[in-house]
């Protein structure tokens, strides 16, 4: 298969592959003319790549998982991203939660609702999803 052929595939735009390419994930066969080829077991790859992005893990992590030989797929690697994404789901579930009874709750005032002031708590002691506290402008 040609490169556009792969990325229509895919979905995958010719520069994400050409990209993957330089980073090791996928290995063309070859080419003809100027175009890329791949062979078929390139979108299995780009299958696990997929997989890999949505769970969390880096490129350079699912890069450690491909070989010249195949896969070696590390396990402990998953085991602990499944962790993180079963820890994820818990923190999510208590907010939809505190967000439903929020809408639902019938106290005058927010703040007369000793349930709703526990969650303020609760939400005071973690920092927001996608924050680390630190000013990205300057990585301080």
């Amino acid at each position: 298969m040609d490169i556009a052929e792969v990325a229509r595939i895919s979905g995958l735009p010719a520069s994400t592959l050409r990209y993957y390419e330089e980073k090791g994930l996928i290995r063309s066969s070859g080419r003809i003319g100027l175009r890329r080829q791949f062979d078929t077991a390139t979108l299995q790859r780009l299958g696990l790549i997929a997989m890999g992005r949505r769970a969390g893990l880096t490129l350079d992590q699912i890069a450690t998982m491909f070989s010249a030989e195949g896969t070696n797929i590390d396990r402990d690697l998953l085991r602990e991203k499944a962790r993180e994404l079963d820890r994820t789901i818990r923190e999510l579930a208590a907010m939809r939660d505190g967000l439903l009874h929020a809408a639902d709750c019938n106290a005058a005032s927010h703040f007369e609702c000793p349930k709703f002031l526990r969650l303020l708590k609760v939400a005071a002691r973690k920092p927001a999803a996608g924050r680390s506290g630190k000013n990205v402008k300057n990585g301080s």
